[in-house]
């Protein structure tokens, strides 16, 4: 072999290990970038589950708080059905004054009665259960069967109404 070759092959070797080091080094930082990934994949993962398990024990608080409201409300009920109904003008005032505090207790959760008598029909928050000959417009609300109740701009519940007609 003559020097000239002993060089080019010495330069060969050269580059051979530069290009086996480089392999190992991006081997090893794949593993390495793929270990990263596998980390934070499984921390999404946690704080998905962490999320859901922190909604679930929200809805259950709330859910008892707005219990702990209507509980006062049950027992003046109670206390109402108990006692001796001869004086039906006091047992009366009673049932208003429970009423009246279950109204409170709504109105303290945001929710609020439908307005209905005297107003224009809307789908939206009425259902027309019948119509009746009125001196009022067409479609206009003469009598309501059952309230309904809305909570902001959500309707939790239409109202039953019944329409003028000519």
């Amino acid at each position: 072999m003559t020097k000239k070759q002993e060089n080019e092959e010495e330069k060969i070797d050269q580059e051979v290990e530069v290009e086996e080091s480089d392999s190992g080094t991006s081997e090893c930082k794949c593993e390495e970038y793929k270990s990263g990934w596998q980390r934070a994949q499984a921390d999404y993962q946690n704080l998905q589950r962490e999320t859901q398990e922190k909604r679930s024990e929200w809805a259950v608080l709330s859910e008892i708080q707005i219990l702990e409201d209507f509980i006062p409300v049950y027992d003046n009920f109670k206390k109402a059905f108990s006692v001796d109904h001869d004086d039906s003008d006091t047992w009366g005032q009673g049932i208003g004054f429970i009423m009246k505090q279950f109204g409170d207790v709504l109105k303290s959760h945001g929710i609020e009665e439908i307005k209905v008598v005297g107003e224009k029909f809307s789908p939206e928050l009425h259902e027309a259960v019948g119509e009746e000959e009125s001196e009022e417009k067409e479609g206009v609300i003469i009598r309501e069967i059952e309230s309904g109740y809305k909570m902001k701009d959500k309707v939790l519940k239409v109202a039953k109404v019944i329409l003028s007609k000519k």
